[in-house]
């Protein structure tokens, strides 16, 4: 697979710079094409009344069902998402597969004036659930992009870059798939 899809799924209108602003980090993060990718249909069945929450993993069928086979995706949102063993999730994703999802939802707080904030954040964690998108599992290294995040002040912790061992697992999975074309 070559590239990254990033589609915008939320309720609200896309925003363009928002888009841009993931692409443009996850081709920095993880040297790899992002591109932009447009469709009108949404996870209409992913959303749970009873918790007033969207589960991430319906998501994730969702969008490997509706995006090319040979595609990596990753679906950003405004949604509020969930898994069932956890109150909510920032994102999650198919390891070694193709789909992932990440939301705004949580990502910000009442009262915050800047929205560069959110923004950072959105990039961090949409390069975190592509990792796991490329292999990459929790990482223990301090700092490091791929590092657990259970809240908000962990997201804000940890750095926006791969550290040194993840980065060669990445470039690992990236020869294999230029060596099997």
């Amino acid at each position: 697979m070559e590239g990254i899809l990033v589609w915008w799924i939320g309720e609200r209108q896309p925003d363009v710079r928002l888009l841009d602003h993931v692409r443009l980090h996850l081709e920095r993060s993880l040297r790899m094409p992002a591109s932009v990718w447009r469709g009108d249909s949404k996870p209409r069945d992913a959303y749970d009344a009873r918790r007033k929450q969207w589960s991430s993993s319906r998501i994730l069928a969702w969008l490997a069902r509706e995006t090319p086979e040979e595609a990596r995706v990753l679906g950003v949102t405004d949604v509020d998402l969930f898994i069932p063993i956890l109150t909510f999730v920032f994102g999650e994703a198919q390891l070694g597969g193709r789909a992932a999802v990440v939301s705004t939802a949580r990502l910000g707080e009442p009262g915050l004036q800047d929205d560069r904030i959110v923004l950072a954040r959105l990039a961090k964690e949409s390069v975190h659930e592509v990792g796991h998108l490329l292999g990459l599992r929790h990482c223990d290294t301090r700092g490091c992009i791929m590092e657990r995040s259970a809240g908000i002040f962990d997201v804000d912790r940890k750095g926006d870059e791969l550290c040194r061992s993840c980065r060669d697992r990445v470039v690992r999975v990236e020869s294999a798939e230029r060596g099997t074309r």
